[in-house]
């Protein structure tokens, strides 16, 4: 089960580079823009589905966590084969595309708090006991 874990983040770089260089297409640069980033929200968007559908088992889990933790050396791997100098060389378009990245990853980050709102901690389900008990 943990390889489905490698699985899914297979799919997600795959989708990940070819939506990126789409995009490079799509502005005129001749790089991949945010395929890495593409393939991060692509995976925390399959992770959170899979969990509201049941289908997220413990050792799949692991795998997507695992991977999670090898964010930063994906993405200095994958920035290594990226053509930089063409990307700065066009410097209005990176500029875009750092501020387009900037607002996306804001939204994304804005849905997933509001959708996925997490247990409360422990200290805060006690200072809520206390709370009902003085206002009780």
């Amino acid at each position: 089960m943990i390889i489905y874990g490698v699985g899914l983040l297979a799919i997600s770089t795959i989708i990940g580079v070819i939506l990126g260089d789409l995009l490079g297409v799509l502005f005129g640069v001749h790089s991949n823009v945010g395929g890495v980033g593409i393939a991060m929200i692509l995976l925390i968007c399959i992770r959170i589905w899979m969990e509201k559908h049941g289908l997220m088992h413990i050792e799949t889990e692991r795998g997507v966590a695992f991977w999670g933790t090898m964010y930063i050396p994906i993405v200095v791997a994958m920035a290594a084969q990226q053509n930089v100098i063409t990307a700065l060389s066009s410097g209005h378009m990176a500029l875009f595309a750092a501020v387009c990245t900037v607002a996306v990853c804001t939204l994304t980050i804005a849905v997933l708090s509001r959708y996925h709102k997490g247990e409360p901690l422990p200290s805060e389900q006690q200072d809520a006991a206390i709370g009902v008990k003085l206002h009780g």
